[in-house]
């Protein structure tokens, strides 16, 4: 498997595919890579006949110091993940200075989507997010990027973004990963504590918990009551649950303002914080 580190290198090696008229597919990740990661790459694989793996934590994403400071850096480990699991065609891991030799003074708006839940509580994140995939986007002008659904806004926000930028690309999601106790898979999850992690599968049982109580409750009541059982559980806080319509991310009043309705939440497990979903209605 070949590893290049330098964008020159990189659009050599997709310029060369390209001649071939093979279709290139991309799938973008912060390294620390697990099976949901993995996922993505042998969709791709399946998919695509070249392949770009790009490895790179990006600190324009993160609003928290602390939180980009302690990320999980595994790069030797994640070479030798891909090259035992997979048959992607190139890993791209550049440094910060080859991404941003200056400062990305870039400005995307997004509307509505992005002032909700992560937007809200990570203001910037989703402009970081947006210029290191569009850089991405640009170095290699994929046929088709694969996304996780577990980063649900995330995934709305890079749908938008390569709409307004009209990038001839196509978005492809693929479903949230999960460990056997329901914990979906996270990078995150290195950092666990054992006590968080015991504790941590309790977000997804919640989740499917409240869809067993949504015929006779309004969206609103099974947020609480999605809340409730998770704060009364020592350990796990709750930052946020949002239970709103999957095209809009606005919140929902009655089941019946949508057809596609998305529980979205965020808890801290100790001080990681953790990421999940669930579809009420599609």
């Amino acid at each position: 498997m070949n590893v290049v580190t330098t964008i020159s290198e990189l659009k050599i090696a997709v310029a060369e595919a390209r001649k071939s008229k093979k279709q290139i597919g991309l799938v973008p990740t912060m390294g620390a890579l697990h099976e949901g990661h993995l996922s993505l790459v042998d969709k791709a694989c399946k998919e695509c006949a070249f392949v770009v793996v790009s490895i790179f934590v990006n600190p324009t994403q993160f609003n928290n110091p602390e939180d980009l400071r302690t990320y999980p850096r595994t790069l030797e480990a994640d070479k030798n993940l891909l090259e035992k699991s997979t048959q992607a065609y190139i890993i791209f891991a550049p440094t910060v200075e080859e991404i941003y030799p200056e400062p990305d003074t870039r400005v995307f708006e997004f509307g509505a989507i992005a002032e909700v839940m992560e937007g809200k509580y990570r203001p910037g994140h989703f402009n970081g997010v947006a210029q290191i995939v569009s850089k991405l986007f640009m170095f290699v002008e994929p046929d088709k990027a694969y996304f996780g659904e577990k980063d649900f806004q995330q995934l709305a926000i890079i749908r938008k973004m390569t709409a307004d930028l009209k990038m001839p690309i196509e978005i492809v999601a693929c479903p949230i990963v999960r460990e056997h106790d329901g914990l979906a898979k996270s990078s995150r999850n290195t950092l666990l504590t054992a006590d968080s992690r015991k504790v941590a599968p309790q977000i997804y049982a919640a989740l499917k918990g409240s869809k067993q109580i949504m015929s006779d409750r309004t969206p609103k009541e099974v947020a609480q009551w999605v809340i409730g059982q998770l704060n009364s559980t020592q350990g796990l806080e709750v930052e946020y649950y949002d239970i709103v319509d999957g095209n809009t991310l606005q919140t929902i009043t009655n089941w019946s303002d949508t057809d596609y309705a998305v529980g979205c939440i965020t808890v801290y497990a100790g001080k990681v914080r953790l990421i999940d979903n669930i579809t009420y209605k599609a």
